[in-house]
């Protein structure tokens, strides 16, 4: 019992997270599977996935309804991320798992510093095609290789190279993470790799619902409030996992 209440709790954090700033709840899935729940790096990176996936899909049909989805940008953003998203899947199950947990804290500390330092809320008016091909790249490496939706970088790249407004860029990013997730997800598919879905599957469920909160939470509170404080506690998260790693 004390594990499913544990799966709801976190998930309902993630998805409000998700839903109100179009990023950034799923870097805290990974650890929460791996410190909470006692799964291995390898299994939470794959458990994150699934949990990122239907999460976004469910936090994108709320946007699109909205009219705050740039399908075609997001797209083609996207399939520059498709190839290295199944590499680095692939690869991501084949690698130690301090090496895993480190390197998650250092996206996890950098995805923290990204929020404190928010984005442009104006379009740039330019885009640059080769810029808008290395993010969408690295955006899915990121992906594939720690299961997070890497919202956290879609964001501010959808404003500043692609010239989106904030409010599409959160919509849009969402359609970005969902469709490099299932990338990485299908590159896992073939490794055998057994899941708790007794555990996955509530954890899911309540990061559905938070999503749907999340999105009502984004227009009664100030987006810059809600990035601070979640990155505040995003960067605790990382100092503990190095300090769990390197001691």
């Amino acid at each position: 019992m004390t594990v499913l209440i544990l799966a709801l709790l976190a998930g309902a954090v993630i998805g409000l997270a998700l839903g109100a700033l179009g990023g950034g709840g799923s870097v805290l899935a990974v650890p929460a599977l791996i410190y909470l729940l006692h799964f291995t790096p390898a299994e939470a990176t794959t458990g994150g996935l699934v949990i990122v996936t239907l999460t976004s899909v469910t936090a994108l049909t709320a946007h699109a309804r909205d009219g705050n989805v740039a399908w075609r940008t997001g797209l083609l953003f996207a399939a520059a991320g498709i190839v290295p998203a199944m590499i680095a899947g692939a690869v991501s199950g084949h690698l130690p798992a301090t090496v895993l947990t480190g390197a998650f804290a250092v996206i996890a500390a950098l995805a923290a510093l990204r929020m404190l330092r928010p984005a442009r809320t104006e379009p740039s008016g330019t885009v640059h095609p080769g810029k808008a091909g290395a993010a969408g790249a690295g955006l899915g490496t990121v992906t594939g290789f720690l299961g997070v939706g890497g919202g956290f970088l879609a964001v501010p790249a959808l404003v500043s190279v692609l010239g989106l407004t904030m409010r599409r860029a959160v919509g849009t990013s969402l359609l970005v993470i969902t469709i490099n997730s299932l990338a990485a997800l299908a590159a896992r598919a073939g490794t055998g790799m057994q899941l708790d879905w007794a555990v996955i599957a509530p954890f899911t469920a309540a990061a559905i619902l938070g999503a749907w909160d999340g999105k009502r939470l984004s227009h009664r509170l100030k987006g810059t409030t809600l990035q601070r404080i979640f990155a505040h506690v995003l960067l605790a998260v990382a100092a503990f996992m190095l300090v769990d790693v390197l001691v």
